[in-house]
């Protein structure tokens, strides 16, 4: 009699000992496909696949896929692919980070450790305070470059799922759309703690954090926010970098609500 526990733990341990590689191709067993190009240098010219090398494979459709590589051509490399693997579960508790629009890298290395930490989605935001102003091809080129990075944060931490990107809103058009999940504004001067008020969300299964700029949220914003219905909590006594809170939020729901625990 077969053990599947058994099987489904050397298939994931399979998958933590090889290179996992996104495409946004569709995969099935059976099928040869030819990798994007820059996947293919990245594994020739980098990591130097050879030909009969295992590689797992993701789309997003939560599933992993074992593939042998046939030909390492680093402007296309070929593979075919064997089996489907169980995916990564994801967290019974999903949380959408709402982040305000932060400079340089900072932003990028949100989304990757919100992603790494288990975020289902984000949302970014356009607030008084934030200190960069991006419009038409520079906007596009950041969301691209912001995307690759939560695709590469899947790749590394083993997610089957790439958690969803969507475009900068200004706050107050967000705050007016309906929104099922419990909302949390991350405010130093807030009376509860987030852990405190995670205690008592029982089963909830949606969260989502709004997280501020460098600056900060304004007290008129924090205003409005609370008029929509958003609850402020603080992260404990210290008041963190914009790109330090965001990750420290999801943590703490993850460690009290989500897979954490």
């Amino acid at each position: 009699m077969r053990n599947d526990s058994k099987v489904d733990r050397r298939s994931r341990e399979f998958v933590v000992r090889t290179h996992r590689v996104y495409t946004p191709q569709a995969l099935e067993p059976g099928r040869e496909i030819q990798l994007e190009e820059q996947a293919s240098h990245y594994l020739g010219r980098v990591l130097r696949v050879a030909a009969g090398q295992r590689l797992v494979l993701f789309n997003g459709d939560g599933h992993d896929y074992a593939a042998e590589v046939l030909r390492p051509a680093r402007a296309g490399m070929s593979l075919r692919i064997d089996s489907r693997l169980p995916g990564m579960p994801e967290s019974p508790l999903a949380i959408t980070v709402a982040q305000a629009l932060s400079r340089g890298e900072r932003m990028a290395e949100t989304l990757q450790k919100c992603t790494e930490l288990g975020a289902a989605a984000y949302q970014l935001l356009d607030t008084e305070r934030v200190e960069v102003r991006l419009r038409g091809d520079k906007l596009d080129k950041r969301m691209a470059h912001w995307r690759g990075v939560i695709v590469s944060a899947c790749e590394q931490c083993g997610r089957s799922r790439v958690p969803q990107l969507a475009g900068v809103v200004a706050l107050d058009d967000w705050l007016q759309v309906d929104a099922a999940a419990v909302r949390l504004a991350l405010d130093p001067a807030a009376g509860r703690s987030l852990a405190q008020f995670a205690a008592g969300l029982g089963a909830a299964r949606a969260v989502t954090i709004v997280v501020g700029p460098e600056g900060g949220f304004s007290e008129a914003e924090l205003t409005r926010s609370r008029a929509a219905g958003i609850e402020g909590v603080s992260l404990g006594p210290r008041i963190l970098r914009t790109e330090t809170s965001a990750p420290a939020a999801v943590s703490v729901l993850q460690a009290l609500l989500g897979d954490l625990r």
